[in-house]
């Protein structure tokens, strides 16, 4: 009664070659599987922050009071940031008793929510480039250790005078080994690059929309200043 190798089995019997592809891939994939927790926590803190943040903006709270707050804490980020970043220079440019054009001061606070937002959209993008890479290429790397397992079982055939299935079946299923991992660290990171892809657009779109929203904020109380005065 013939026993079928295990998984180990037929890793430690493929060659030097297969067996490095298969270190490769399976680093590839622990690699993969740790960016797509660290960014699953760090989006879901994203998604959090920025609800939090949007309650208490328009809940009607004073603008200053809410800046003040941002302005103590240690670290800013998300929606907090893009918003302190263009409070401050309206801060900086609207004082009692400053003649500044409308206009330049709207375009000085879009620039600096601007560069925010780029910081933001960087941040959240982190990642993303590395499970694309182990997505598209651990295919062709498993795909290389098979060709080259295969390769070498057909070679080894060769120093017999009867071949049959039987004496190459093993290399083959060695080979194909390399196959499977690539399979197993590409699978996850392309399905976790397409969904967290999507999650970071719908971030930046809201990023964007509070951004537009807020300028129009700042626009109308500047009208209300020069109305009252």
């Amino acid at each position: 009664m013939s026993v079928e190798p295990s998984f180990f089995q037929l890793v430690i019997g493929a060659s030097l070659v297969v067996q490095v592809v298969i270190l490769i891939l399976l680093l590839a994939s622990i690699l993969s599987w740790t960016a797509i927790f660290i960014k699953w926590g760090m989006l879901r803190r994203a998604r959090r922050a920025a609800t939090q943040f949007e309650d208490r903006f328009w809940s009607g709270s004073n603008l200053s009071q809410i800046y003040e707050g941002i302005r103590a804490k240690s670290s800013r980020a998300g929606l907090e940031a893009i918003f302190s970043s263009g409070f401050r220079e309206y801060l900086r440019l609207h004082k009692p008793g400053q003649d500044v054009v409308s206009s330049s001061l709207i375009d000085t606070a879009q620039r600096s929510m601007r560069v925010a937002l780029s910081r933001e959209e960087e941040k959240l993008e982190r990642s993303l480039s590395f499970l694309a890479t182990v997505g598209s290429v651990s295919p062709y790397i498993g795909l290389f250790g098979t060709v080259w397992g295969i390769m070498h079982a057909f070679m080894a055939l060769g120093n017999v005078q009867q071949a049959s299935l039987a004496m190459v079946a093993p290399g083959i299923a060695e080979a194909l080994v390399a196959t499977a991992m690539g399979l197993f660290a590409a699978i996850p990171a392309v399905v976790a690059y397409n969904r967290y892809a999507d999650e970071v657009e719908r971030l930046i779109t809201r990023y964007e929309n509070f951004q537009d929203e807020f300028l129009a904020l700042l626009q109308r109380q500047l009208a209300t200043v020069k109305a009252e005065v």
